[in-house]
């Protein structure tokens, strides 16, 4: 079974110094983290901000893809925690056919926001994650846009990709 989850904010991990996207259970507390990448963060930060940049991101670009192709996403899927790595799924249509698309989370994810189509966890990712919790205190987006200023060129050589 799949849960609706909606994307609560991004968070630094104060351990591996690593961010971490929050998704929140729309039906209940529960809140599930994913550390991500540098990049993947900013991807999905500079869409929740709604920052328009020059030229089109990846993201943006697969999106535009997409939308040339006449193909639509449906959702996206976390569907699986496997030695501490998250997997997801793309379910996109096109022309009647359905199709899934094997995607990182942080890119399914960038991708969701900007299609604005929904965002579901297994249930059993759920239960498995020994990271899910109940609330989590909020990350002001006025935080996230400080820390992502901060980042110089050293920090971005940290983060094992």
């Amino acid at each position: 079974m799949e849960v609706e989850m909606k994307i609560r904010g991004l968070m630094m991990d104060p351990v591996s110094n690593m961010p971490i996207v929050l998704l929140k259970d729309v039906g209940s507390d529960t809140v599930l983290p994913i550390w991500v990448g540098v990049y993947e963060a900013n991807a999905i930060a500079l869409e929740i901000e709604k920052v328009s940049t020059p030229r089109p991101m990846t993201h943006d670009l697969i999106k535009n893809v997409l939308t040339g192709l006449d193909a639509l996403v449906h959702k996206v899927v976390v569907t699986e925690l496997k030695d501490d790595t998250f997997y997801a799924v793309i379910w996109l249509e096109r022309e009647g056919h359905v199709i899934s698309i094997d995607s990182r989370p942080s890119d399914a994810l960038a991708l969701a926001l900007r299609v604005d189509c929904p965002i579901f966890v297994d249930d059993e990712v759920l239960k498995n994650s020994k990271q899910a919790a109940n609330p989590v205190p909020a990350v002001s987006s006025e935080e996230l846009r400080k820390w992502l200023e901060d980042l110089g060129d050293d920090d971005l050589g940290k983060y094992k990709m």
